[in-house]
Formats: structure tokens, sequence, C-alpha cells
């Protein structure tokens, strides 16, 4: 006997129509204005370290699609005990690695890109553990590409480069991240 389930075709049709619409008037629609200037500097050192307008819009349109399908699974219950569990470790992992961002801007000299980098790492490999039944090869695929890319050693160690070009886009960012924090979303 067939079984259907007209939550999980609901579900499955989100994520469809929303992976192909991850565009900025979009991402307005899902994400708050402080993620979003965030992203867009994520964008802009992305583009400017690469020197490659087209990556840097897959990496964020990635990062993007990854965050709205994580977000539809979160909404629609679909993660069991242990996953919540994975949840609430992705979150703390995410929290601890914007405080680290933080501190290492705001504080000279203490930036260690080993130190961001393993952080990244292990959200990447718990936000797969979490995923993993959940998305498909592709969209982990994209999990990977964005997490690789940011926790690149040399874009880290140019982005914290206290006479670097990307010295504003720092301080946007990390301006950004403590809103977050200190507003309890990250």
């Amino acid at each position: 006997m067939e079984t259907f389930n007209s939550k999980d075709m609901a579900m499955k049709a989100q994520k469809k129509i929303l992976s192909h619409m991850a565009n900025k008037s979009v991402v307005h629609m899902f994400i708050d204005d402080t993620s979003s200037e965030i992203l867009d500097e994520l964008y802009r050192v992305s583009k400017e370290y690469t020197g490659n307008r087209t990556e840097a819009q897959k990496v964020i349109k990635d990062l993007i699609k990854v965050a709205v399908k994580v977000g539809v699974l979160f909404r629609h219950n679909r993660f069991n005990a242990e996953e919540m569990k994975l949840a609430q470790d992705f979150k703390k992992k995410l929290h601890q690695g914007a405080m680290t961002a933080i501190s290492f801007y705001e504080v000279e000299f203490t930036f260690d890109q080993t130190v961001i980098s393993e952080i990244l790492t292990e959200c990447r490999d718990i936000l797969l553990k979490l995923v993993e039944k959940h998305l498909t090869p592709k969209s982990l695929g994209r999990i990977n590409h964005v997490f690789n890319h940011y926790s690149d050693p040399e874009l880290l160690a140019s982005l914290y480069s206290a006479e670097g070009p990307f010295r504003p886009n720092l301080t946007k960012i990390c301006t950004g991240l403590n809103k977050l924090v200190e507003e309890d979303k990250l």
C-alpha cells in the first residue's frame, strides 16, 4: 500500500521552491536585516578575496539555501530528539564562533586563524550530522562548500589583517554579530 502524507509533500515543495528563490528579496523574508547585512559583507569579502563574483555569489546562495532548508525542517518538527541535541550543539558552537570572531577583532594581536578554522570545521561536521537524513547529497555539498570556503586559513588571515583591505568589512561583520548575540539570536 502506498503511503501519502500531505505534510511531507508540502515540506518537500517548500524546500524545493525556496532553494530556487535564494535571492536578496527572498532573504529578507527569512533573514533579519542584521543577518542580511552580515551576508552582504561576507559576499564582499569573498568577491574581493577570490576575485570571482560568480563564486562569491554561489557561496552566499549556498549559505542562504542551507539556512532556509534547515529552518523549514526545524519549523516542521522533522528533527528527532537526538537531532535536536545536535541542533543545540550546533547553536552553541556557532555562538562560540561568533564570540571568538568578535574577540579576535576587538583585542589586537589575539587572532589565531587555526582556532576560527577549527570552530567552523566543527560547525560544519555537526550540521552535516544533523541534516544527513533530511537533505540531498547536493545540499550536503552546499554545506561543505560554504564552510570550507569560510574556514580557509588564508581568507581568515586576510580578513583579520589589521592593515588589510577587509578591515571595514570585518568591522561591519563583528558589529552585526555583536547585535545578534545581544538580541540572543545567535
